[in-house]
C-alpha cells in the first residue's frame, strides 16, 4: 500500500481522506483485505487522527470498511454472495429505470448518452482505459437520470459504492469493455424507438454479463494467488 501525502488541514480534510481513500480501494491501490492501521496513515498523509477517523467511519458506513476483533478496520474483501446480491438488485432496479427512459425520455435527453459512447469508443481504440470507468458511470448515470423517478435513483446511488468496486474490476477486461459499448449503443437505439421492454431486457442482460466478468477474475486472482503462496 502506497499513498500519496500531499494533504493540509482545513475544514473538508476529513471527505477529502475519504474520497482519496476510497479511491484506492476502488483502484486496488489498497488490496482487499488489507488492514489499515491509523498511526501509519495519518503518518502517511501527514494529518492528524481526527480526520482521518472521520474517513474511516464513512467508508465503514458505505460497506467499503469492516472492523477487525481488535477494533481497526480491514478493505471488504468480495464474495460471491457479495456479487451475486449486489448484481441481482442492480439488475431489477436498473433495468427497470431504463424502462421508464424510454417510456419518458425527450430527444434532447439522449445527446449527451450519443456523446458518452463516442467517447468510450475513443478511448477503447486509443487504448485508454484509465477514462472507462468514468465514462461509463456518467453513462449510466445520465440513462437512469431519464427516468424522472428520484426515488428509483436514490436507491440505484445507495449501491454505488460497490458498483464503484466492480466497474472497477470489470472494465480492465479489454474484451468486456468493447461489449459494454456495444450495449450501450443497443440500449440507445431501444431508447429511442421507446421499446421499454427491449431495453429493460438489455440491461438486464448487460448486468449478467457484468457478474460473470467480475466472477471470472476474482476467480483467476485466487488461482494465481494460491500459485505464488
Amino acid at each position: 500500500m502506497k499513498l500519496s501525502n500531499n494533504f493540509k488541514e482545513r475544514k473538508s480534510l476529513g471527505q477529502d481522506v475519504f474520497d482519496y481513500l476510497k479511491k484506492a480501494i476502488i483502484d486496488q491501490t489498497i488490496e482487499p483485505g488489507s488492514r489499515l492501521v491509523e498511526s501509519r496513515i495519518a503518518d502517511m498523509l501527514g494529518i492528524s487522527r481526527t480526520p482521518l477517523r472521520e474517513a474511516l467511519h464513512k467508508l465503514e458506513r458505505e460497506d467499503f470498511l469492516e472492523k477487525t476483533t481488535s477494533g481497526g478496520f480491514r478493505v471488504v474483501t468480495l464474495t460471491k454472495d457479495d456479487i451475486d446480491q449486489t448484481f441481482g438488485i442492480r439488475s431489477v432496479l436498473e433495468a427497470y429505470a431504463a424502462r421508464l427512459a424510454a417510456e419518458n425520455h425527450k430527444e434532447k435527453d439522449l445527446i449527451p448518452l450519443e456523446k458518452k459512447i463516442r467517447q468510450f469508443r475513443a478511448c477503447l481504440e486509443e487504448n485508454d482505459n484509465d477514462k472507462l470507468q468514468e465514462i461509463n458511470t456518467s453513462f449510466h448515470d445520465l440513462l437512469y437520470g431519464l427516468s424522472k423517478s428520484p426515488k428509483l435513483i436514490k436507491m440505484i446511488n445507495q449501491l454505488r459504492a460497490q458498483i464503484s468496486r466492480f466497474r472497477q474490476i470489470i472494465l480492465k477486461q479489454d474484451e468486456y469493455a468493447h461489449k459494454s459499448n456495444d450495449d450501450h449503443v443497443k440500449m440507445l437505439e431501444a431508447i429511442k424507438k421507446r421499446d421499454g421492454e427491449t431495453v429493460e431486457k438489455l440491461v438486464r442482460a448487460h448486468i449478467i454479463k457484468g457478474k460473470n466478468a467480475v466472477l471470472t477474475q476474482l476467480e483467476k486472482e485466487e488461482k494465481e494467488n494460491k500459485k505464488s503462496a
